[in-house]
């Protein structure tokens, strides 16, 4: 481990919603943590200055749903590639999704991902283990070996669970431990051959649908099952305006629910499939007008309360077939957080402050970690933010090894100019 010099962050507004602080305020940065915060502290000798003026300071971002792609498809993405473009776009950490060759459901799996992490040296990867072996939904996988080796959730992302009595034991052996099950919601007998939402758009195009009932009645048996058997459970890029009624109101009745929603489902409609550009193809599907404002709707108010890319990576041969036959996924961890801005600040839903919860406090409190702080003793992982740099999507100088996105050209406002991990510099801005 190199040796962490200090860092001192001065005349930055510092916005950290786990401690509910937003002000004017230096930060020092020692020995990987939270020295220090207050006004126009001192220079400490042999520290790093980093001048915030105009800028926000805040926990380093968590995006809690990433496709790394290792083991298995590193043509695409790898551990150490998805940590690159991570930093770059802010997130000191990112949680690493099982559905890899082979899955993470085994002890040595998680090791491996953590291991190769480590040898990265960039963002914090934390991975998810499989909820059942070989994500296939009928035999719990060795969790508790799982947790020991790192493990922060399970999930068989990209599929949902769909036996009523592997997600029951499911919530029940995770609850033991404390970690949460985060689902996929998708009922196979429903949406399995639809390739875009079901409605008059998709008949048109003369594309089989995947309707919203699809995670709707998933969700629904999945809370039910919450309430009965106990546990935490974490609704995974929501995008129908039912689910995210059922989680209000799943949250009102004291559940343990927690849910993220994707920029996608915040920003794009099922109408961008009329191109046939496999860039629009998701699972879950691009919905309705009337989805995505009720998707933004409980992100504003709380429903909702992580934001996460659900990064995808595609060899660019894959995403070149015809829209039926492509797989699904974008990436977007380099713009992530233009893309939130666009959705919920520049439409005046959010603020500041409100953002920035949904992208620390909200995921560290869903995955149960002491992340997404700077409170005084806290790892010090920090994110700095120009809210007024104005940029346009360029995705050939990306750092991620695919270049599966429809963002390409969009012209966004606000970006991380320096993410630091652990106290270290993994990612500053360059001028110009």
């Amino acid at each position: 481990m190199p040796e962490t010099r200090d860092i001192l962050i001065k005349n930055g507004r510092l916005i950290d919603p786990a401690s509910l602080t937003d002000k004017k305020a230096d930060v020092l940065l020692s020995g990987g943590k939270v020295a220090k915060i207050g006004s126009r502290l001192p220079a400490v000798h042999g520290a790093e200055v980093i001048d915030a003026a105009g800028k926000i300071v805040c926990p380093g971002l968590i995006d809690m749903h990433v496709h790394c792609r290792q083991p298995g498809h590193e043509e695409e993405e790898t551990i150490a590639t998805a940590s690159a473009a991570a930093v770059a776009g802010g997130f000191a950490t990112i949680v690493a999704m099982p559905n890899t060759h082979p899955v993470l459901d085994n002890e040595a799996a998680i090791e491996y991902v953590i291991r190769l992490a480590k040898q990265a040296g960039l963002a914090r990867v934390l991975p998810a283990g499989a909820i059942t072996k070989g994500r296939e939904g009928k035999e719990l996988a060795e969790m508790g070996s799982m947790l020991s080796a790192g493990a922060v959730a399970f999930t068989d992302d990209g599929d949902g669970v769909a036996s009523s009595s592997v997600m029951q034991r499911a919530l029940q052996y995770a609850g033991m431990f404390k970690a949460t099950i985060m689902q996929h919601c998708q009922d196979p007998d429903l949406g399995s051959k639809g390739v875009m939402n079901s409605g008059a758009v998709a008949v048109r195009l003369g594309l089989a649908g995947v309707p919203a009932v699809s995670e709707e009645i998933m969700l629904q048996r999945d809370l039910s099952l919450l309430a009965h058997a106990g546990g935490r459970y974490h609704v995974q890029h929501v995008s129908t305006a039912g689910s995210v009624r059922m989680i209000r109101a799943a949250k009102a009745r004291g559940l343990a629910v927690t849910a993220e929603a994707t920029p996608h489902h915040l920003l794009l409609t099922e109408a961008a499939c009329s191109s046939y550009d496999p860039n629009y193809k998701m699972a879950p599907p691009l919905r309705t007008v009337e989805d995505v404002q009720a998707v933004r709707e409980g992100v504003a108010d709380g429903a909702i309360d992580s934001v996460a890319t659900d990064h995808a990576p595609h060899a660019a041969e894959e995403k070149e077939l015809e829209f039926a036959l492509a797989p699904n996924g974008i990436i977007a961890l380099e713009c992530a957080l233009g893309l939130y801005v666009k959705a919920l600040l520049e439409t005046g839903l959010m603020n500041w402050p409100a953002l920035i919860a949904r992208m620390t406090s909200g995921p560290a409190a869903a995955l149960g970690k002491s992340l997404g702080s700077l409170a005084v003793g806290a790892t010090a992982d920090v994110t700095i933010i120009d809210p007024e740099m104005r940029y346009t999507v360029d995705i050939a100088s990306w750092r991620s090894k695919s270049r599966n996105c429809p963002y390409n050209g969009w012209p966004l406002t606000a970006k991380a100019v320096c993410t630091i991990v652990e106290g270290q510099v993994k990612y500053r801005a360059t001028a110009g």
